[in-house]
């Protein structure tokens, strides 16, 4: 995975690496999105943590996630709030619901494009250094199989 112009401005805003997040950065910086699994109750979640947010267990394992799902809610940013979003002006911000699991939180800087709720979306992973990756999500364009 290269780097691509633009995103490397994003390296500062990465927040630090923790033990509950290593392995899901490390993850994401190889190009793959992986979910937390709860062995007994088999719930998939995200953010990572050291219990089951359905029943509290503390048995959990790591699994790969498709990265589809639909959108959930979304809001479409017209302002610059960091100079790394500059380029990508305006993007959507949107709350994705995972095929496999739970909400997630993403950018999607895609911004000559409508967004509506329901809309099929997919993960893209963007490297933005040697060792760091950040998750969007795009659109499923109908009638392909391609993002």
């Amino acid at each position: 995975m290269q780097i691509k112009e633009n995103f490397d401005a994003f390296e500062d805003l990465v927040p630090p690496i923790t033990e509950l997040n290593k392995s899901y950065r490390e993850n994401l910086a190889e190009g793959r999105l992986i979910l937390q699994a709860c062995a007994p109750c088999g719930k998939n979640q995200y953010p990572f943590e050291s219990f089951c947010y359905e029943c509290g267990s503390t048995d959990l394992t790591e699994v790969s996630s498709t990265g589809e799902g639909s959108v959930y809610s979304f809001v479409k940013v017209h302002q610059p709030y960091h100079p790394a979003f500059k380029p990508f002006i305006p993007y959507f911000v949107s709350t994705v619901q995972l095929d496999d699991g739970p909400r997630m939180l993403a950018a999607m800087f895609e911004s000559d494009d409508v967004l509506e709720i329901g809309d099929r979306v997919a993960a893209r992973i963007e490297k933005i250094s040697e060792t760091e990756a950040m998750l969007l999500f795009e659109k499923i364009r109908q009638g392909t199989n391609e993002n």
